[in-house]
């Protein structure tokens, strides 16, 4: 043993309220520092014993078992085995596990039982347990596990005294003995697992329907096969409603901005200032900000699936997956975040700790449909794909097409992962565990104030960078002013339509013209340029011609474009690289511009792929 002061390491699964314990165990009598030559947080203090005799607490790192798939969970193991350096092992563990969390909290506290330490569990948060309708026998608890179990209420201080005399009498007890009890032989996982399910259950005196209901739903959603098919027929009818539902308030927003145009058309005189406001701002801002009702029907079932508690399960679904293909499950919730945007999918990688697992994860993060590309996934399928079931349901075919799009972005992430794996960042994928929350019904406040942080998100970025792109495009698609006599279009004369003309003889094989040329080059600012570029040119272009004045950007799009152009722009966007803003946070995230530039390479010839091998296929189909 280590003398008179003895050593008590607090050990545990992470959400465990380790740290709570820890603060109302030592209160102001800690400090923190980093363990010797890693970067991981390491916290020391002092407790009493009731006698006023003291001991040291260390605060592990929370784990989830003694093998080790971080540098936090190798800390933890270093420490309770005697092998880290400059640390004494501890004299005894607290092991502290969450009371309504037994299944998976008791497989670590058994491997640490094994260890032969003086052990004591602390049956943490049973407030909250009860709350939830659960009611535990600590006693047999301790009798099945050999070793005292005392519950607690870390952040009320309930249970602490009590905590600390089973310490005490756990270590007086092992230096009683003449020899410190032997280790146990370290069980299988699949053994742990079956030992503590088998605790839980025997621990557990009573429970509410509401719990037992609970892990019915579970073992459906959970369920590989079954589970897996449920969260595709939820994002299909999510994709379905985005077209669905949007139809009318699209229609307002259209007509409002229809209206504001008349007015300024009526009240400033033909110039400059009535083409920047109407050709300029209003048509090319107006062309994305009509897309809100959609991107917030969407976000409108993202929220309600967080605050339910089915998205963290549909991680634990996803997470076989991405095993498959090299990557850990701790990245799918960056990736999920990908969904929104991609730099706060990036910025979450962050959480991974292998260094490959991370960059790889950075590196498909752009792959993941974000809500930038609605705008133009809608505009397209709105114009190109017809508003009907497919073969006679009521499964609307525009609503299919858009579902398949973010299918596409996700299978294209996972092969991508598979051979950056296996190629430029080798590496296998890591072991991952998580908790599920309790199923709840999603407070509508909550909601509410999601969706309005997204439509000002989104409306700022309107009023911001595809106001000031819109703008200057504007001028470029403005000036010089073809001459009163020419025969070339005004789009044509300008310096943005030369610009186009150079890039329309790259993009040409793989179906694009004119008009998407010109909307490649400002849709690197923010995706949702691309619809205000063609909305500013259309709006250039159609300026003499009553007729054309009429008609709608979709009506000339449908005019201009066949239907295998259009599909071949829908899958340039999949793969296409990312705004200005995402290389910019990939190159802070990665320190340099090494892999910034190999994701902008390999995205651009995934694009030019991906749409070529599309319009070349549609036109064999006979739809160029």
């Amino acid at each position: 043993m280590t003398g008179p002061l003895p050593t008590v390491a607090l050990v545990g699964n992470p959400n465990a309220g380790k740290s709570s314990l820890f603060n109302a165990l030592t209160g102001a009598r800690q400090k923190i520092a980093n363990y010797p030559g890693v970067t991981v947080e390491r916290k020391a203090g002092h407790a009493s014993f009731a006698d006023g005799r003291p001991l040291a607490l260390v605060d592990l790192p929370g784990s989830y078992s003694l093998t080790p798939s971080s540098p936090d969970e190798a800390v933890t193991r270093d420490v309770v085995l005697g092998r880290q350096a400059g640390e004494t092992r501890p004299d005894a563990l607290i092991v502290v596990v969450d009371a309504a969390n037994l299944d998976n909290h008791l497989c670590f506290a058994l491997e640490l039982i094994a260890l032969g330490l003086p052990t004591v569990i602390a049956l943490n948060m049973v407030d909250l347990a009860e709350r939830d309708g659960l009611t535990l026998d600590p006693d047999r608890l301790a009798r099945e596990l050999g070793v005292p179990v005392v519950p607690t209420v870390a952040v009320r201080r309930r249970g602490i005294a009590e905590l600390l005399a089973a310490v005490d009498a756990a270590v007086q007890a092992s230096r009683a003995q003449d020899e410190p009890r032997p280790p146990a032989a370290a069980p299988s996982d699949a053994a742990l697992h079956q030992r503590a399910r088998a605790l839980a259950r025997a621990a557990i005196l009573a429970e509410t329907p509401v719990r037992r209901w609970t892990q019915r739903i579970d073992a459906i959603i959970l369920h590989p096969v079954a589970g897996f098919l449920i969260l595709l027929a939820l994002m299909f009818v999510m994709f379905q409603a985005v077209y669905a539902w949007s139809e009318a308030p699209i229609g307002w927003i259209e007509d409002g901005i229809a209206a504001l145009q008349g007015a300024v058309t009526a009240a400033l005189p033909d110039g400059f200032v009535r083409g920047l406001i109407v050709e300029g701002l209003l048509a090319g801002v107006g062309a994305v900000v009509v897309f809100l009702p959609q991107i917030l029907i969407l976000f409108l079932f993202i929220l309600l699936l967080e605050a339910s508690g089915y998205m963290t399960r549909a991680a634990f679904l996803m997470d076989g997956l991405m095993a498959k293909v090299g990557l850990s499950g701790r990245g799918f919730i960056p990736l999920l975040s990908s969904f929104a945007c991609a730099v706060p999918g990036i910025m979450a990688t962050r959480s991974i700790s292998d260094e490959k697992d991370r960059l790889t994860t950075i590196l498909i993060a752009p792959l993941m449909t974000c809500s930038a590309r609605l705008p133009v996934y809608t505009l397209i399928i709105g114009v190109f794909i017809p508003n009907r079931g497919v073969a006679g349901t009521p499964i609307g075919m525009q609503g299919l097409v858009l579902f398949g799009l973010y299918v596409a972005g996700i299978v294209g992430a996972l092969v991508v992962a598979f051979v950056l794996r296996r190629t430029v960042v080798r590496g296998s994928a890591a072991g991952f565990m998580m908790e599920m929350p309790r199923y709840q019904w999603p407070r509508l406040r909550d909601v509410a104030i999601g969706l309005w942080q997204r439509a000002w998100i989104f409306l700022r970025r309107a009023g911001t960078i595809i106001a000031m792109t819109t703008v200057v495009l504007w001028l470029l698609l403005t000036f010089p002013q073809a001459p009163a006599d020419s025969d070339v279009r005004q789009v044509d004369y300008s310096i943005a339509g030369r610009i186009a003309s150079g890039l329309e003889v790259a993009v040409r094989p793989i179906g694009f013209n004119h008009d998407i040329a010109l909307a490649l080059i400002p849709a690197m600012a923010a995706r949702e340029v691309a619809v205000s570029a063609m909305a500013t040119a259309n709006a250039i272009d159609a300026d003499d011609d009553e007729e054309a004045v009429a008609q709608s950007l979709g009506e000339r799009l449908q005019g201009r474009w066949s239907l295998a152009t259009a599909l071949a722009f829908l899958a340039w966007f999949v793969f296409a690289p990312q705004c200005i803003s995402t290389i910019a946070i990939t190159r802070r995230e990665t320190n340099g511009w090494k892999w910034p530039l190999f994701m902008v390479g390999y995205l651009f010839a995934l694009a030019y792929a991906a749409a070529g091998i599309t319009y070349w296929t549609a036109v064999a189909f006979g739809l160029g």
